[in-house]
């Protein structure tokens, strides 16, 4: 049976007030003269301001504490410290992936996020068992939330013999994507560890999304052998770099020139803006082509006790870090939010137009700019065609 809903009475982000035709999951029509499907439900937004569904581009479902107690956060400085840290805790505390990640899940939905990328666990202590966790989540949320699930050898790939092969079993399982880590200063061997991480996406068949961490000129090296698979493996527009905080780092001659090559290349990269690590330059990025998007990183776990699932404080987050003030520089940081994380992840049927998956999400904000700095309730979020949040609150969600 044919669903359909028209939504009355919006506007869009330049100001244009608009009517928007719903059938089944897709936008039928939209403008500002729209004929209602027989026997449609009507929606009046009140005036409210259009956006698209939210994209989180990268997150840690698994890991996340979100709705327990209070993390006592007492851990080392180092990288390696935290990934010790957690890979313990776990081990004791009772913490259930799928349970967490479904709160989680849910808590992003209510905000308004209708696609998800999140990097979930696999090393040698738990196998795949977080995965298969974050797996029973997809499944629950599938209605409401497009997810893709990341593989990633967060204790490190070469150095824990055995990981390898437990990739792959995560990839058999339903895993999207596979990731990888800091080649040279978590395995140790750059050559070996990316050889490692495309012969397995080739086997697969799967994109690749890595964690680079490592800085300055250690970073531009492994940058430079990663690139290089890419264009030899013809990997091109199938790879993220998530994080580059090297990128923030070089000579300005030699980030141009690596940037250049990713554009060519068609990898994206992936910024949570930290305060405190030099990021990858955001204007610069684009001007030169390159598909750059914005994500939470960790909310809430062992490794931060910062972050909330909720883009627009991602994007009001990335302006600060990137000091945006006027309006249009505002709305980039929405893009990294919404069609720029699309592109980067390869969500399709994205966006505010006819034929697109209908995500859509009402506020009261007078523009995008003020969206962004405000973070206003969620008036409605419309998930796959269908009524998910009212005021704020879930309604039709699991």
């Amino acid at each position: 049976m044919t669903r359909s809903l028209l939504l009355s009475n919006v506007r869009l982000a330049d100001g244009q007030p608009v009517s928007v035709s719903i059938v089944d999951d897709r936008v039928a029509a939209l403008g500002p003269h729209v004929e209602a499907q027989p026997d449609a439900l009507a929606e009046d937004g009140g005036g409210a301001l259009l956006l698209p569904g939210f994209v989180e581009g990268h997150t840690h479902l698994d890991k996340s504490h979100w709705g327990r107690s209070w993390y006592r956060n007492e851990v080392g400085p180092a990288l390696v410290d935290r990934i010790n840290n957690e890979r313990e805790w776990r081990k004791t505390s009772g913490h259930d992936a799928a349970i967490q990640s479904l709160a989680l899940a849910r808590a992003f939905v209510q905000a308004g996020t209708t696609r998800l990328r999140t990097h979930v666990d696999v090393d040698t202590d738990a196998g795949i068992r977080y995965v298969e966790g974050v797996l029973s989540t997809r499944q629950t949320m599938r209605d409401v939330l497009d997810m893709q699930i990341v593989a990633f050898p967060q204790s490190g790939m070469l150095i824990r013999p055995g990981t390898v092969e437990l990739l792959g079993s995560a990839l058999a399982a339903g895993a999207d994507v596979l990731g990888a880590l800091d080649p040279a200063l978590i395995d140790g061997d750059p050559v070996a560890s990316l050889n490692a991480t495309f012969g397995l996406a080739e086997r697969y068949r799967k994109p690749i999304d890595i964690h680079l961490h490592e800085p300055g000129e250690v970073g531009a090296f492994t940058l430079k052998l990663l690139l290089d698979r890419v264009e030899a493996m013809g990997m091109q527009g199938q790879v993220v770099v998530s994080h580059a905080f090297c990128l923030g780092a070089l000579p300005e001659r030699e980030r141009d020139v690596l940037l250049e090559r990713i554009a060519h290349l068609r990898v994206a990269l992936l910024t949570s803006a930290p305060p405190s690590r030099p990021v990858p330059p955001l204007k610069i990025c684009r001007d030169k082509g390159v598909t750059i998007f914005g994500g939470n990183d960790g909310i809430r776990d062992t490794w931060s006790p910062y972050g909330v699932p909720d883009m627009l404080e991602r994007a009001m987050l990335i302006g600060m870090r990137y000091d945006l003030r006027r309006d249009d520089d505002l709305a980039i940081a929405f893009d990294c939010v919404s069609d720029a994380a699309a592109r980067g992840c390869g969500f399709a049927d994205y966006g505010l137009r006819v034929g697109a998956r209908a995500d859509l999400v009402l506020v009261d904000a007078k523009c995008v700019a003020h969206a962004v700095v405000a973070r206003p309730r969620r008036k409605l979020v419309i998930a796959n065609g269908r009524i998910v949040v009212r005021d704020g609150e879930l309604v039709n969600a699991v």
